[in-house]
């Protein structure tokens, strides 16, 4: 949530989408590598098999550039309403690409979910918190964390949590350092700070989100994901003064309580 917010406030600036994203490689590789060093698990952090987690980081790619564009549209709170569908989808290419049941129930669930966003999104309505650039970048965003996260169940069997991040982060330092090469505006001390900080709590996040994990069961880790829209919301009235509509609020509502609900269908087959 914090590295949301920093880059909402990055982005902001006149800083290309690109240069955003080269930094926070830069950033967040060098946390992670510092993580590691003190750990003495610097050789965890390269992959096995570096062509196949290419496809995989080149995803990565697209969506943290579609998260910068997205947040530069759309408040904060309305961001994590639409990404919050990525779970539904997940479960929808977990069926088609490795053979899970979806089951009525979760076939309803599913259903909920995409009501929800057009509820939050408010089509017809004069009301709503963004644009469709910023709504396309969103969808672009479910799409490719979704298609990442089922391939990364495949990648898991040969790889370590920490090199799928760590490579993810050299990819993008490598793909915003080539496109600065061809144009870049030089950042200001302030926005290299917070760049920094961007860095730094996405590393955080990650190693955070490695440890839940490892303590506890992941459906039970992913709800508490869904604590990103108070704080999200709170964040984005104290920075921006901008309050939910009463249809964010209704999507949120069934968009949570789809998820909420998978969840727990998931822990119960488990």
């Amino acid at each position: 949530m914090l590295t949301d917010t920093a880059v909402k406030i990055v982005g902001r600036s006149a800083l290309p989408a690109y240069e955003i994203i080269g930094f926070l490689g830069v950033f967040f590789c060098g946390f992670l590598a510092l993580y590691a060093k003190v750990r003495h698990e610097l050789k965890v952090l390269w992959p096995t098999q570096p062509k196949k987690q290419l496809l995989r980081s080149c995803l990565d790619l697209a969506n943290n550039l579609c998260v910068v564009v997205a947040l530069r549209h759309v408040s904060l709170t309305l961001f994590y309403i639409l990404v919050f569908l990525s779970p539904m989808c997940i479960t929808v290419l977990a069926a088609v690409f490795l053979r899970e049941k979806i089951g009525v129930r979760k076939g309803l669930a599913i259903v909920a979910g995409f009501t929800g966003v057009v509820v939050a999104v408010n089509p017809f309505g004069t009301s709503r918190q963004g644009d469709w650039i910023g709504f396309a970048a969103c969808m672009v965003c479910v799409s490719c964390f979704s298609v990442n996260m089922v391939w990364s169940r495949v990648l898991t069997r040969t790889e370590t949590p920490a090199s799928l991040a760590f490579f993810s982060g050299v990819v993008m330092t490598a793909a915003g350092g080539a496109a600065m090469l061809v144009h870049a505006v030089p950042p200001n001390w302030r926005e290299l700070g917070a760049m920094a900080a961007m860095g730094a709590f996405c590393s955080a996040g990650t190693i955070c989100f490695y440890v839940a994990v490892k303590h506890a069961a992941a459906s039970t880790v992913s709800q508490y994901h869904y604590t990103q829209l108070v704080t999200g919301a709170l964040l984005t009235f104290l920075i921006w003064r901008e309050l939910p509509t009463m249809w964010m609020l209704m999507g949120a509502t069934l968009i949570v309580g789809a998820g909420l609900y998978m969840a727990v269908l998931t822990k119960r087959a488990a």
